[in-house]
């Protein structure tokens, strides 16, 4: 029976959400009061929510390994009431090993938990079957009287000593507290998108909209036809590869390929891709975690340096005029440095002469072309010490042909290139200067990102630079897909069946098809087809979210905003949340339009992220996790909150 009144209602069924029970039986059991009563609501599936539901493809991969993947606090965050019986995905992947089927566990699951190891990159459906058994797991423990709903929520009324949780069917759940958990925030078409799909419906086209890979239907896309695919980050791999292998296609090793490529065996019912994007070119690829990789040790953009920065008074950082231009040196000199130890006599003068040039340059004087201005001079300092055949300049990552047209032969000429680039940076990451690029970007990245986290970047720049640009720069050099992953798509453009078009490919409706043109390579293809792989996520403005969209026009919630160096007032791409440092009396409360937190409505991750930085990430065994951290403060917070107190403030 559902109690009269929930102590909390939790709207999002993810990992978020399991995470906040986790914290509310710890600290229930701890204190030994009342159970909880705690209703979870997911409009796709309670448990895994849409990104890891347990219905989608099995070529859908996480992005990260198993190893990295936990709900549980451990002794690394600091947090009070760490379980004793936490269990990571890959302690959990081995009990189900041995135990097998159960009345709740499908094959496919014991299957691919066989498969499983430390350094495997899981399907995103083992991952939400992780999720799933031990939401299970931690109800099995006492402390809490939990409910999975699954409904879409579409309102949230606050009133006296309640709140009350409105669903599309009509049913209504009053509760002390309600913790919007949704994770990814989807947007609303946009007016291109409505065009292409009002243009598709007219004629008779076959048009894939952007949105969550597991939410659309690929079947639909013709076998054996030319395909126009829009997009060429991390949902691409995936989408590619259900399109191929999903459709009977098989990969085979070369003989003796010193680098692990593939053969594509077409089993005739795929398409012909024809693949392009704003930059071109694909993600970057992880390196194969088996190979020995060395540490990447900054020479600008050192420790200490970010510490100063982080020192200064909050809004007075530049991000384009001061953190980049040493960012862009230190990726400059890490390619630089894999490119002297495997070709040496590559830079002129050698790598101490290279990195007092670097070092010399005088920061950009004009913020509004800063970053722009850093690279060129970086790229001007390799480009005079380097022989052409080994220069890997920084401009080339975000243009290719650095926006100058090129023919069908030489943008051909350059696909065989990063082919071979890619197939070596994949197998030899220790020695592979593209890797080392990549690498550089992974140790810098976070503490750049966590300097405008800080509040210490001007908030102009923040939204400028850091979310314009740079969180771009980092997902495709630093977050790429696994290396299996990459030389099945690097197999399938040798075999013809991935054909990308080039730089700044548009997209357009002529003549009753789809066409595909790019303005450097001067590709044009016709189809009948088109999929999009970008993902339409993360503006909150932008969001079709029925529950955010209540909030956000009638007043309830407002988008969060500062005020710039310029005195404008700069709109981020999240709700607005009492920063989690506020602690237990007000951290994570929705902040309303007028500027007045919430006595009972909080906001958890993704939707609040920019007051919530870091909260994206999943939770890893043995690192600090914000998604942790906010869960934890989350479920002190409902404690506070119910009729019976059981913590205090």
């Amino acid at each position: 029976m559902r109690p009269h009144r929930w102590d909390a209602v939790v709207v999002g069924g993810g990992p978020r959400a399991v995470a906040v029970v986790e914290r509310l039986t710890a600290h229930v059991r701890r204190s030994g009061g009342r159970p909880v009563s705690v209703a979870i609501i997911d409009a796709v599936e309670v448990g895994a929510g849409a990104t890891w539901r347990t219905d989608q493809t099995e070529h859908f991969l996480n992005n990260t390994t198993s190893s990295q993947t936990t709900i549980y606090p451990d002794a690394s965050t600091g947090l009070d009431d760490v379980p004793d019986d936490g269990e990571t995905l890959v302690a959990w992947a081995r009990r189900v090993a041995v135990e097998g089927e159960t009345a709740d566990r499908p094959s496919w699951v014991v299957q691919e938990a066989r498969r499983t190891d430390p350094g495997s990159f899981p399907s995103r459906r083992l991952q939400g079957a992780y999720y799933v058994e031990q939401l299970d797991r931690i109800e099995a423990r006492g402390g809490v009287v939990l409910a999975r709903i699954v409904g879409t929520v579409v309102d949230v009324v606050e009133g006296p000593g309640a709140a009350t949780v409105v669903l599309s069917d009509g049913m209504r759940l009053v509760a002390a507290s309600v913790v919007l958990a949704q994770g990814m925030v989807q947007s609303r078409p946009d007016a291109e998108v409505r065009s292409l799909a009002a243009a598709a419906d007219r004629h008779g086209l076959v048009y894939v909209a952007p949105g969550m890979p597991s939410e659309r239907d690929w079947s639909v896309l013709p076998a054996g036809e030319d395909v126009i695919v829009r997009g060429l980050g991390a949902n691409f791999f995936d989408v590619v590869a259900e399109l191929t292998a999903g459709r009977g296609g098989r990969f085979e090793p070369v003989a003796d390929d010193p680098h692990g490529r593939l053969r594509y065996l077409p089993s005739g019912r795929e398409p012909r891709l024809h693949a392009g994007s704003r930059r071109g070119i694909p993600y970057r690829s992880k390196g194969d975690l088996s190979a020995r990789q060395a540490a990447v040790g900054p020479r600008f953009a050192t420790a200490a340096w970010f510490s100063e920065l982080g020192a200064r008074p909050a809004g007075s950082v530049d991000f384009g005029a001061e953190v980049w231009p040493m960012v862009a040196r230190d990726l400059a000199l890490a390619g630089a440095v894999a490119t002297e130890a495997r070709h040496p006599g590559a830079v002129a003068g050698g790598i101490e002469a290279l990195g007092a040039a670097l070092a010399e340059l005088p920061l950009p004087t004009t913020a509004s072309a800063a970053a722009r201005d850093a690279t060129r001079a970086v790229d001007a300092v390799l480009a005079a010490r380097m022989a052409p055949e080994h220069l890997l300049q920084l401009e080339h990552l975000r243009r290719p042909t650095l926006g100058e047209p090129i023919d069908a032969r030489t943008w051909a000429r350059m696909v065989e290139r990063l082919v071979v680039d890619e197939l070596d940076s994949i197998a030899n990451p220790a020695t592979s200067p593209r890797q080392a690029v990549n690498r550089a970007m992974a140790v810098l990245r976070g503490p750049a990102a966590g300097l405008a986290a800080s509040g210490v970047v001007e908030w102009g720049s923040r939204v400028h630079d850091v979310q314009g640009w740079f969180d771009a720069d980092g997902l495709f050099l630093a977050s790429g897909p696994p290396a299996g992953r990459t030389r099945q798509v690097l197999a399938l453009i040798e075999a013809g069946v991935v054909r990308l078009t080039g730089p700044e490919t548009t997209v357009a409706v002529e003549d009753g098809a789809f066409v595909a043109r790019s303005a450097i390579t001067g590709a044009v293809v016709r189809a009948r087809a088109l999929a999009e792989t970008r993902m339409s996520k993360g503006r909150v403005p932008d969001t079709d979210d029925p529950l955010l969209r209540s909030l956000l026009d009638s007043g309830r919630a407002r988008v969060h905003a500062m005020e710039a160096r310029d005195g404008a007032r700069v709109q981020s791409a999240s709700l607005d949340a009492v920063p989690p440092s506020a602690g237990a009396r007000l951290g994570l409360a929705l902040v309303d339009g007028a500027g007045e937190p919430s006595a009972r409505v909080l906001v958890l991750g993704i939707p609040a992220l920019s007051t919530q930085p870091g909260s994206a990430i999943g939770a890893s065994p043995g690192v600090r996790s914000p998604l942790l951290a906010g869960a934890d403060l989350a479920a002190r917070r409902v404690l506070a909150l119910v009729p019976e107190p059981l913590l205090q403030p």
